[in-house]
């Protein structure tokens, strides 16, 4: 089930992106309040942007816009909204996205033709690991998905390894959809319990909120704990709200894979300029067949390196790498930049720790300060020490670190309403 449109040229994928890029600028100035008032205050004629290299020409839209003008996105009468969905809110206040029918069957086809790339075929049966409600699209987006590509879907929702073992065994699910680290909770209770993992029947994993790979797409710290206790295969996949889209990993695993027919890619430098091929650039993208909010060049704050060599899976589409982090949590510290994902794969490195919570801080002259706190099997001196000096080989600097009891990391990951773990709090002015 790979799309026309992303086995055609090169050329042939510029050419149809223009197209509806055209067509989606001529939506906005008839319909997007806010798009409207940008065009005019900027003397956007957007009749004379004809192909992708016009697009620097235009607006960026950032997610301040989307939280300060949140109603003005919107395109459709309220009547025709279906659905309501709101971010997670993870680098500021959350933002509500209106859906029409039309975008929610847009939703399920991304989601379909995502997880066709990893494999999955209509004779599967899937066990969803994520919450379908709280206003979160990814729950309701892969439930349609599996729907429409004809698969079966178990939703269980997060948490509970009790529940989930109870499901995968009466069940007999192929595929799990899940947050990584959790799939290390329930190798752990299976453990406990005498559950053969081999007898599952579990093939593979779609994971999501936590990467797997490193950037030459080897597996990380965390994938190979996993993997090394469980025999499946586990596939990246990365998408936000804002993007209505996913990028998710074929067979080959070498980068997420680019929906030529849903979202156009910019990646951009600190000038907002397109970066050198192969450079590590923020991630701006414009949504395609959106009705309800499309957005045109939004500015998604996650640094991403591309990928543009073939692959052998028959796609010509570009590949997006991991995360290499967020922007806005792009840290200064002892005159080392380093984001927090970099400080997960060493954490992980320790099998003694159980959770953690990276804090960011400024300190008395201005500067970056970081401190970790770790719920952790008997922490020690010790440990405590030997964490500081993996800092060191692998980062060059080592952070603050303290051992906190699990309920208290607990409750730092969870806050109220919260709908996925969080890992940093930025406490910076």
């Amino acid at each position: 089930m790979i799309p026309e449109i992303e086995k055609a040229s090169l050329a042939d994928i510029k050419l149809f992106q223009e197209e509806k890029l055209s067509e989606l600028l001529t939506y906005l100035q008839a319909n997007s309040k806010y798009y409207q008032k940008v065009f005019k205050e900027q003397d956007v004629d957007v009749s004379t942007i004809k192909t992708l290299e016009d697009l620097v020409k235009l607006p960026l839209t950032s997610k301040e816009d989307l939280q300060k003008y949140n109603d003005d996105f919107l395109c459709v009468p309220k009547r025709k909204v279906i659905d309501y969905v709101t971010t997670s809110g993870t680098l500021g206040d959350p933002v509500t996205f209106a859906l029409t029918d039309n975008d929610l069957e847009r939703l399920a086809y991304n989601e379909a033709i995502s997880f066709a790339c990893a494999g999955v075929a209509e004779t599967d049966v899937l066990q969803l690991m994520t919450t379908i409600d709280r206003r979160f699209m990814a729950g309701l987006a892969y439930f349609l998905g599996v729907r429409k590509l004809g698969a079966g879907i178990i939703r269980v929702g997060a948490g509970i390894p009790e529940l989930q073992w109870d499901s995968i065994l009466k069940f007999k699910p192929t595929y799990l959809i899940a947050v990584p680290s959790f799939l290390l909770k329930l190798i752990e209770y299976a453990n406990q319990h005498s559950i053969d993992l081999k007898e599952s029947g579990v093939k593979g994993a779609i994971c999501i909120g936590e990467s797997l790979r490193n950037q030459d797409f080897t597996l990380n710290t965390l994938a190979e704990k996993i993997t090394s206790n469980w025999d499946i295969k586990l596939f990246s996949t990365y998408a936000s709200t804002e993007m209505n889209t996913a990028f998710t990993e074929c067979e080959h695993q070498q980068g997420g894979h680019h929906h030529p027919e849903l979202i156009i890619v910019e990646i951009l430098d600190e000038d907002h300029l397109p970066v050198v091929d192969g450079e590590v650039g923020e991630l701006t993208i414009t949504t395609l067949g959106v009705e309800g909010m499309p957005l045109l060049r939004f500015k998604t704050g996650d640094m991403v390196k591309a990928h543009t060599s073939p692959c052998k899976c028959g796609r010509n589409t570009m590949r997006l790498g991991p995360v290499v982090g967020r922007k806005k949590q792009m840290i200064k510290y002892k005159g080392t930049t380093l984001y927090p994902p970099a400080m997960d794969n060493i954490l992980n490195d320790f099998q003694e720790v159980q959770s953690y919570i990276v804090e960011i801080s400024n300190n008395s002259i201005g500067t970056d300060e970081i401190c970790i706190k770790i719920a952790a099997n008997n922490p020690s001196e010790e440990l405590q020490q030997a964490i500081k000096d993996h800092f060191r080989a692998k980062l060059r600097v080592a952070p603050k670190v303290e051992f906190h009891d699990a309920q208290d990391i607990s409750a730092l990951q969870f806050p109220k309403m919260s709908r996925k773990p969080i890992k940093v709090i930025d406490n910076r002015k």
